[in-house]
């Protein structure tokens, strides 16, 4: 046994690169730190709280967050601000205000801390009247030393000065970097909907923002426009599981009402175990009609609603990231708009919230404190929020075709009313009866004229429904396919590669290579088509706007380039060098351009070609923007150059025959006209394209 010479007494310490671990690399954003800090704001009770920016848009600014909350004693900031990982707030016990407190790990403010060379905490406890505290934090000197524990941080206690109240002030100095207009804009977002904007409630938390330098983020901070939307769902599932709804107007009349039993048949649970919440969502009819009498104006709430929209979480009071961030669409609104577009609000026309109290503690934060874990509580609180738009979508779309059919009943009959009457004051009119029968024969002809017209477009709205169904079902398919299977293949081809090489590298380049180059490729072009296809029905491509004609052809022609190259295709491009602008939706030059492709595709797959072509060319013709689409198929065979634009006729198997009727009809709404020409100088059809320009 050996024998022990000595005993020496340590502890764990550590290195201050423990502090850059905790603070950038926990939370990387700047706004997302002192967002962390405004949280600490809200646990100590304050009613206001003040992020007031100094020069931060260059190095060496100033950040100073400052709130009315109860202040920090002596012992507060020793066994509780300067432990870091551990807090003195117990996350069960709400505040002496009946706040539940938004963290218990004493990590969050670090990362804000770090931004600048020095922080000052200046603190006026309300247990202490007539005192307050200051702490200094040089972070330089942290690297002058081994270990955290070799920097001496002094207290200093002092008289406060008269007429100041509770609270505390933290002065972030120096800032090592500046803060960008894009961090600003996120920071003002982030304090509007932090603590609930939603409801007026005169107690509620309410922080500010003050910078002198960016003074629109500032105002926007006060920015509300929910009187502005035109339905108002409100929904709830209580302490049994039960969950009901009801949807609003603008006046705040009930139009709609659903209990339990109703909602179950847009879900598929029966009941919930999840914890009590509330939603609400505000949905705006984004129209220039809607708008046309308000005092605000349209493009007003489109930018209100593209900073702040979403359906936001709220737990315990705040609001916990990313729900309902730019880009986050955690209930799917816009696949599910994509899908059924119609009545469906997507992420960009409504803003909204689940509100989850202090029954809500099952409910698992990650360890960034950036989201929830996907357990069944949180399942379950997706499937109620989305059963309540369901059922709404539902009721709107009841309403309009209700609508549909009675204007289709009241044209029906003022057309047979206005007939009657018609021939009725022929009839009592001084003319001769062979008059009378003549106009009657003339009315009898029109009749069936216009009842041929009708019958011809049914099927032409047959047609469309039809492609349109197509069309959804390549959408959904490619949304899944990206998300999931495309993924998991291409994944496992690549390591299927691998193994391979390693454990038969004799044998890999003779047998194994070019079978498996093959399915990657394949597998990578896969997942370009179902990117592309998503890409087609964004619903920001349907707005109208100045759209660069240029700019537009070659994103879609860069965007189908794997296809294109699967087939051996040559795009050549020969574009003007001046720019073509035209006022459009993106979503319309696609429609134009990705059609006119298709067609030139099919037609090429018909005969051998040692180079298949596709030109596409811009001129300039007056104030006209000249698109001009060749290719060096066969032309145009099978069918005359006029019928080819009728909806329906397609000389290709299985084909629509509507990409060319899109084309022209696109091309018209736009004011546009649009000529065909069967056989060009490379062989293939032609078709020359005028758009009207916007002036420079």
């Amino acid at each position: 046994m050996a024998t022990i010479t000595d005993k020496t007494t340590s502890s764990l310490r550590f290195s201050p690169d423990i502090l850059r671990r905790l603070g950038e690399e926990l939370i990387s954003s700047p706004y997302r730190g002192l967002v962390e800090l405004v949280k600490n704001s809200h646990d100590a009770d304050a009613m206001e709280c003040v992020v007031k920016l100094d020069g931060v848009d260059k190095p060496g600014g100033t950040v100073r967050i400052v709130d009315d909350g109860i202040g920090l004693t002596k012992e507060d900031v020793l066994r509780g601000w300067l432990i870091l990982g551990r807090s003195r707030k117990d996350s069960y016990e709400p505040t002496k205000m009946g706040r539940k407190i938004a963290g218990n790990k004493g990590l969050g403010r670090l990362a804000a801390l770090r931004l600048g060379h020095t922080v000052l905490l200046t603190t006026r406890p309300a247990q202490e009247c007539d005192l307050q505290h200051e702490v200094l934090i040089d972070w330089s000197k942290f690297s002058e030393v081994d270990v955290v524990e070799d920097v001496p941080l002094l207290i200093e206690t002092s008289r406060r000065p008269k007429g100041l109240k509770q609270g505390t002030e933290i002065e972030i100095s120096g800032l090592h970097s500046q803060l960008t207009e894009n961090d600003v804009k996120k920071l003002a977002r982030e304090l509007v909907i932090l603590a609930n904007p939603f409801a007026d409630d005169p107690k509620a938390f309410r922080p500010r923002l003050e910078s002198p330098q960016f003074k629109e983020y500032e105002a926007r901070v006060s920015e509300r426009y929910f009187d502005q939307a035109d339905y108002h769902l409100s929904a709830s599932v209580d302490e049994k599981g039960q969950a009901s709804a009801q949807v609003l107007d603008y006046r705040g009349q009930v139009l709609w009402s659903a209990d339990h039993e109703t909602l179950q048949h847009y879900s598929d649970y029966k009941e919930y175990t999840c914890p009590v919440a509330l939603f609400d969502v505000w949905v705006f009819v984004l129209s220039g009609t809607s708008f046309s009498s308000r005092t605000v104006t349209l493009g007003e709430v489109r930018q209100w609603l593209k900073i702040f929209g979403g359906i936001h979480f709220y737990l315990n009071g705040l609001r916990v990231p990313p729900y309902g961030d730019p880009g986050d669409d955690w209930l799917d609104l816009n696949l599910r708009r994509s899908q059924s577009p119609e009545a469906r609000p997507s992420t960009n026309t409504l803003i909204g919230r689940i509100v989850v109290g202090s029954s809500g503690t099952s409910l698992l934060q990650k360890t960034d404190r950036i989201g929830f874990q996907e357990d069944k509580d949180f399942q379950e609180l997706r499937a109620f929020a989305t059963s309540a738009m369901e059922w709404m979508a539902a009721r709107r779309l009841e309403q309009d075709e209700r609508r549909r059919q009675k204007t289709r009943s009241k044209t029906s009959s003022r057309a047979v009313r206005s007939k009657e009457e018609l021939i009725g004051f022929v009839e009592k009119a001084d003319v001769p009866p062979t008059f009378v029968t003549k106009l009657t024969k003339r009315i009898s002809d029109y009749d069936s004229a216009r009842n041929q017209e009708v019958k011809s477009l049914r099927g032409e709205v047959l047609l469309y429904r039809t492609l349109s169904t197509a069309g959804i079902t390549s959408a959904t398919f490619a949304h899944e396919s990206s998300a999931g299977p495309t993924k998991t293949i291409l994944l496992s081809l690549k390591s299927i590669k691998r193994r391979v090489r390693e454990d038969l590298p004799d044998k890999y380049d003779e047998r194994y290579a070019e079978p498996l180059d093959k399915a990657l490729r394949a597998t990578e072009s896969m997942a370009v088509f179902s990117r592309a296809t998503l890409s087609l029905i964004e619903h920001e491509k349907r707005r109208w706007c100045r759209v660069d004609v240029h700019d537009s052809i070659s994103k879609i022609l860069d965007s189908l380039k794997p296809f294109t190259d699967r087939r051996d295709l040559n795009i050549d491009r020969a574009f003007v060098s001046s720019g073509f602008f035209v006022h459009a939706a993106e979503a319309a030059i696609e429609a134009i351009i990705v059609n006119l492709i298709n067609n030139s595709v099919a037609a090429l797959e018909t005969v051998h070609r040692e180079q298949r072509i596709i030109r596409i060319s811009t001129e300039k013709h007056d104030d006209n923007c000249a698109i001009l689409f060749q290719d060096n198929g066969p032309g145009i065979q099978g069918i005359t150059a006029h019928d080819i634009w009728l909806p329906g006729r397609s000389t290709k198997r299985n084909g629509t025959g509507l990409g060319l009727t899109i084309v022209r009809d696109t091309i018209i709404d736009l004011g546009g006209r649009i000529k065909v020409t069967a056989k060009c100088e490379l062989g293939g059809a032609e078709f020359m394209i005028h758009l009207p320009t916007l002036g420079d």
